[in-house]
């Protein structure tokens, strides 16, 4: 399977990388789940475009859907205190820093090279059936928010530092939205009559979650940063839960897929922290944390095309016979351009109001944003323009499929860059408003090297042409084989490479605390974890 990874083009493996490494930067400033979900979508496109792949191209905005929620799960763990065990200048909690970065990045990447896999092996009659569940999740998440704002006037968005505070709050984790998401997908099971493909795989994702939480945390009561959020124990069952998915139905070459881009993220994720250190001894001062954000990002693109570039070759072209039905591509081009940038650009208009003395909460008895919560009045003037935005968007896209407009060209090409190119420079754009309230030198790091790699990343997607690669048939054996050495080959990669980064770190720096990150010690007397619930009227850590 190297040689397969070996024979991706060059022009895959550099717009890939760089499209993760302009999400990656952007998601820094975001956070959490939909910031996550910026990067998987842009790179998700990027490997679209350059693949070879003509019957890909029909599937880039399916590509991009995917790719946001596969890369969205990782949003949901803590990993800053795990970065800052490294700088601790502790032989043991360095060891355990590097060690975790491993398994974070694995934890993000691996379900990112799933969802990947599925819009570029499956069939139209199996892809079909992740719409309606899909679509019934995140109708019950938007009823979630409103109900729990509502009764407990609490929404994580804009409370976060007293979300210990909440009735709901559970070792910091997103157990309600799982369930939300279980409870939805149930429902579709019932109205279908019993599960299939895609119901099957998301409960195993779901089912994967708790039986995780609920044993590592809850059961053997292991906390990585206590009392930061334990969300990573539900991304250990969410892994879980597609591999058994995979052995169920025998589908080797996603699992392959999958473990690839894991391992190799897990890698690209301490390796980043690593070469930040290096940074650091040099003496220059610079922004490393933005740095290593953008370096973590490219590395991570790397893994993901190293996965996908497997799928490249091996798989046969899709067979186009079965039909989607029109809602399903307005659904997934609506859900990449207006809800998911709506959902991280409104976070730029919180930061507005909090930095801009002048710009008030309401103009004219309208909030400026009321996020459609009803404690922030529901309806505010950037909801309106973003609605106005999707109607039009759904009015065009319609119009579109019945009688072509000019501007909108026809080729698959076509509309794969002027999709990649439009949600690029729109998520760049609102990442720099949010930053130019108080911009400062520093942020020519982050906003500046994201707009020059966006750049490159524009004139490397509308002048890349590659070749069809031929299809290698691989027997089933060679495939399982492959599967099952990643998780042998991945295990060494993991002991090795924490060993070396563990090593080197104390090689430059001593048992010195390390520049540019807080003081967290995880082990010995001068420890600084707890793993008490934060109390009331204190903010969360």
């Amino acid at each position: 399977m190297i040689d397969l990874i070996i024979d991706v083009p060059w022009q895959m493996w550099l717009l890939g990388a760089l499209s993760l490494s302009i999400g990656w930067g952007i998601r820094g400033n975001f956070g959490h789940e939909v910031g996550a979900a910026l990067p998987g979508a842009l790179a998700a496109m990027a490997i679209c475009l350059t693949a070879g792949r003509s019957d890909w191209l029909e599937r880039i905005h399916f590509f991009a859907m995917f790719g946001a929620i596969g890369w969205s799960f990782g949003g949901s763990m803590s990993y800053m205190q795990v970065v800052s065990y490294t700088h601790s200048g502790h032989s043991l909690t360095i060891l355990y820093g590097f060690a975790n970065l491993f398994a974070i990045g694995f934890l993000w990447a691996a379900p990112g090279g799933l969802a990947l896999s599925l819009p570029a092996v499956l069939e139209n009659s199996q892809l079909h059936l992740f719409f309606l569940p899909i679509l019934f999740v995140f109708i019950g998440w938007t009823l979630q928010l409103v109900i729990v704002d509502l009764f407990l006037h609490y929404n994580y968005d804009y409370q976060s530092s007293r979300r210990h505070e909440s009735p709901l709050y559970w070792y910091d984790t997103d157990w309600l939205d799982v369930t939300v998401a279980l409870a939805s997908t149930l429902i579709v099971v019932v109205i279908r009559g019993g599960f299939d493909f895609a119901t099957s795989l998301i409960f195993h994702l779901g089912a994967g979650w708790w039986i995780s939480f609920l044993i590592l945390v809850n059961l053997l009561k292991l906390r990585m940063t206590p009392p930061r959020g334990d969300n990573w124990s539900g991304c250990v069952g969410i892994v879980s839960g597609a591999i058994i998915f995979c052995f169920r139905h025998d589908l080797p070459i996603i699992g392959l897929a999958m473990l690839t881009t894991g391992f190799l993220g897990g890698l690209a994720f301490a390796l980043g922290q690593m070469i930040k250190l290096f940074w650091i001894k040099t003496n220059l001062q610079a922004n490393w944390h933005s740095i290593m954000e953008q370096t973590q990002g490219f590395l991570l693109g790397l893994a993901l095309v190293a996965g996908t570039g497997i799928l490249r070759s091996t798989q046969p072209i899709i067979d186009y016979m079965t039909v989607l039905p029109l809602w399903t591509h307005l659904f997934a081009i609506i859900f990449v351009l207006v809800i998911l940038t709506y959902l991280n650009h409104r976070k730029a208009v919180l930061t507005w109001i909090e930095q801009i003395d002048v710009l008030p909460e309401r103009f004219y008895g309208l909030p400026t944003t009321g996020m459609f919560l009803f404690s922030r009045g529901f309806l505010g003037w950037f909801e309106l323009i973003y609605i106005s935005v999707g109607v039009a968007v759904f009015y065009l896209l319609t119009v579109h499929s019945e009688t072509p407009i000019y501007l909108l060209t026809n080729s698959w090409m076509g509309k794969g860059q002027q999709l990649y190119i439009v949600f690029m420079w729109w998520i760049i754009v609102f990442n720099f408003e949010r930053a130019l309230p108080r911009f400062s030198p520093g942020r020519i790091v982050t906003e500046g090297t994201i707009t020059f790699n966006g750049i490159v990343a524009t004139v490397l997607c509308l002048v890349t042409t590659i070749q069809l690669p031929t299809v290698i048939t691989t027997t089933k054996m060679l495939i399982e084989d492959s599967y099952l050495l990643a998780f042998g080959y991945g295990f060494v990669i993991l002991v090795m490479f924490s060993l070396l980064f563990w090593a080197i770190t104390l090689v430059l720096f001593g048992q010195t605390p390390i520049p540019h990150s807080g003081l967290h010690i995880r082990f010995g007397p001068n420890r600084t974890i707890s793993k008490e619930k934060p109390k009331a009227g204190q903010n969360h850590p």
